[in-house]
């Protein structure tokens, strides 16, 4: 492939709904461009785009894929994202590299939440969107129906510009609505020109087609105030006036243009291929990117290939055949392999690796990449959200911002020391995805494995699995309870051993009585030397020892104060370890009187639902034990915030119960605050079920 200057390179994200039709149009649009010799099939398993032994067995995109065609002196960069929600953190990758985002919506089933979420992480980083509605060759398929649902959902931006011509629910014609040209397709997906629809073709067809006319020159009057006036003059736009001015409101984000096409036959996509040419931003118009200077300080980049060179990591690969892959948008200036760069990001220097541009998994070595293009660099010591750059002039770009990881799950090496290597090939996977953590729980002292939801764990634990060759098991975590007592008792602790020569003697009194702290709080009030002070730390050592398992499951005790009023020694038998043990049985003699009970730990929950979903929630909290504490308008339309606190216990399956409950549109965070004190009606079960012997 040749070398392209940032005006003739269009960086493309193709994002949506799960099973919208994403990876489909991204195979149509590479072989009707002549990118690829195949027409590739997801049942099949031959797409250029799902090509990871995980995406071929589940017949659904995982993993942002890049692959790039030529087209009308253009460079093309296609972006194609996951639209399952569990790998949102993938499509952001797209997004934040892409100059336009097309959104598909399925002809068949509509505007979904995996619509809005691809269309609010467009706005939310400034990229110009267009609909592409998908599977029209379906027989469910109704693209009145779908248009008028993006009207009614995104607003008065909505502007079609290529519309199919339906009669006897059977399409027989498409209409360039720019071109004001219809065409039929063949089974080959050739085009040929037909005529207009006329009343006799579909009833009221002709009046649709002057409406939609009409909704288009108004929109485009919208960006131009000379545009405006020949609108209100009733004069019709050239076509060239039409193309600018959807072009020009793109960029400025008022106009959403929506086209059609039926991946599996073809049709329509040559036109998709066209308005991509004609309506999509080239890389060099909106030339300006804010990042840091060294100082923190706001800067502008530019996309100039004069400008010293900056680019960001927008996403990793760990393969542990090829090695590390990291993916780079260049912003400004060349980029060329062996540079010497600076990492702003972590102030270490770095040399560029190998030059990649990728056509699915298929590499090629390119010699250098200018602004505005995206490669992958090999074996490099960066990760996701980095930024490189001339030492000349050191920026640093704003990171993507990943959804925090919120279904948690205990793992463990089916294998004997097989840990470090779970560790390693986790590490690696780290890298690749910003939506994972794995760290261990300092309270049960489990390995937690985090993600976005049950699927990604699947495809987390099956890839270490086959690529790694590290089984693990994966459990539901322990919750970490504590135990503590509610009344004081005073107890004698009484160790006498006689075993020849010198024996063992401590004998200790001590006071146990509730307080508030996470630790032991020792004190002594013996009077007359009772016991010598040189053996007060070993019974605080013998306490500190009996706290870490409490009487009742074996869990920590917390909220123990105890105070060592009297006993008595030896002269010769008594010793430190004596007055330890004799600590240690005071403990289990007097804590089983002091009233013992269960603490559980309690969470401060912030979930964001649907306006129409907080009823659902709050009785659903209402179950888990949950306390509503208060609501909230969200700056997100249509979403409101419930504050609430839950016991921990309850809340394993909350990301799978708000997924379900708000079709995905929900999301949460949940941060331990404190302990409570567990009902009595609960405390049998948990100690029947957690009891360690």
């Amino acid at each position: 492939m040749k070398t392209y200057d940032s005006t003739k390179i269009k960086n493309i994200t193709i994002a949506g709904h799960a099973g919208s039709g994403k990876t489909s149009l991204t195979e149509a649009l590479l072989y009707k461009s002549g990118a690829s010799d195949r027409l590739g099939k997801i049942a099949d398993g031959n797409t250029v785009s799902d090509y990871t032994a995980e995406e071929i067995r589940r017949k659904c995109s995982l993993y942002t894929s890049l692959a790039s065609f030529e087209r009308d002196g253009f460079k093309i960069n296609l972006l194609d994202t996951p639209g399952l929600f569990d790998f949102a953190g993938e499509m952001l990758e797209g997004i934040y590299a892409a100059g336009s985002v097309m959104i598909t919506v399925s002809g068949k089933s509509g505007v979904k939440v995996g619509t809005h979420k691809a269309y609010d992480a467009a706005k939310k980083y400034g990229k110009p969107t267009m609909f592409v509605v998908t599977k029209l060759d379906d027989d469910n398929a109704n693209f009145n129906n779908v248009l008028t649902q993006l009207k009614a959902e995104f607003g008065p931006t909505v502007c079609p510009v290529v519309v199919p011509v339906i009669a006897d629910r059977k399409i027989v014609s498409y209409v360039n609505l720019i071109e004001m040209k219809a065409y039929k397709y063949d089974d080959k997906g050739n085009a040929v020109e037909t005529d207009m629809p006329t009343a006799e073709v579909s009833e009221k067809m002709e009046y649709r087609i002057d409406g939609l006319i009409e909704a288009v020159s108004e929109a485009v009057a919208e960006t131009d105030e000379e545009l405006f006036e020949k609108f209100f003059s009733g004069e019709p736009f050239t076509q060239k006036e039409l193309i600018d001015g959807i072009h020009k409101g793109m960029n400025e984000g008022i106009i959403t243009p929506v086209t059609c096409v039926s991946s599996t036959d073809l049709s329509g996509v040559d036109m998709l291929l066209k308005e991509i040419s004609l309506l999509l931003p080239h890389q060099a118009e909106n030339a300006t990117v804010m990042a840091e200077d060294a100082n923190g300080e706001p800067v502008e980049v530019a996309c100039s290939e004069s400008e010293p060179m900056s680019a960001f990591v927008f996403k990793t690969v760990a393969d542990p055949f090829v090695g590390k892959m990291s993916f780079l948008k260049v912003f400004s200036g060349v980029v060329t392999p062996n540079k010497e760069v600076l990492n702003t990001t972590t102030g270490n220097t770095e040399k560029v690796g190998k030059l990649v541009t990728l056509m699915g998994k298929k590499q090629t070595e390119a010699s250098q990449v200018v602004c505005g293009d995206i490669a992958a660099a090999m074996k490099m010591s960066v990760n996701t959200n980095d930024t490189i750059c001339d030492p000349s002039r050191p920026v640093k770009f704003a990171p993507i911002e990943f959804p925090k990881p919120c279904y948690r799950m205990a793992v463990k090496a089916k294998g004997q020391g097989d840990e470090s290597k779970i560790s390693n090939a986790v590490t690696k996977l780290l890298e690749e995805d910003l939506t994972i953590s794995y760290k261990q729980d300092p309270n049960t002292n489990e390995m937690i494995l985090s993600t976005l939801g049950g699927l990604h764990l699947d495809v987390i634990v099956a890839k270490l699995k086959n690529e790694y060759g590290v089984d693990m098991d994966v459990t539901v975590p322990k919750v970490a309870y504590r135990e503590t007592i509610r009344k004081k008792v005073k107890v004698q602790g009484r160790h006498k051993k006689q075993s020849g020569g010198h024996g063992q003697f401590g004998d200790v009194w001590i006071e146990f009585e509730p307080c508030v702290s996470d630790e032991l709080v020792f004190e002594e009030k013996v009077f007359g030397g009772a016991v010598p002070r040189n053996f007060f730390p070993a019974v605080e050592k013998g306490l500190q020892e009996s706290v870490k398992r409490g009487v009742l499951a074996g869990f920590p005790m917390v909220g123990l104060k105890a105070i060592l009023v009297d006993g008595s020694y030896h002269p010769v038998d008594s010793s430190e370890m004596a007055f330890k043990t004799a600590a240690s049985i005071a403990y289990k003699d007097g804590i089983p009187q002091a009233e013992p009970t269960l603490l559980e730990p309690i969470g401060s929950l912030s979930v964001l639902v649907p306006d129409e979903n907080t009823g659902d929630i709050m009785g659903d909290l209402n179950k888990r034990r949950g306390r509503v504490l208060g609501m909230n308008p969200s700056e997100t339309k249509g979403l409101t915030e419930v504050i609430a606190e839950v016991p921990e216990a309850e809340m394993q399956d909350f990301a799978l119960t708000l997924r379900q409950m708000t079709q995905g549109r929900g999301e949460f965070t949940f941060e331990h605050v404190r302990y409570e004190q567990l009902p009595s009606n609960l405390v049998a079960e948990v100690i029947a079920k957690n009891r360690i012997d």
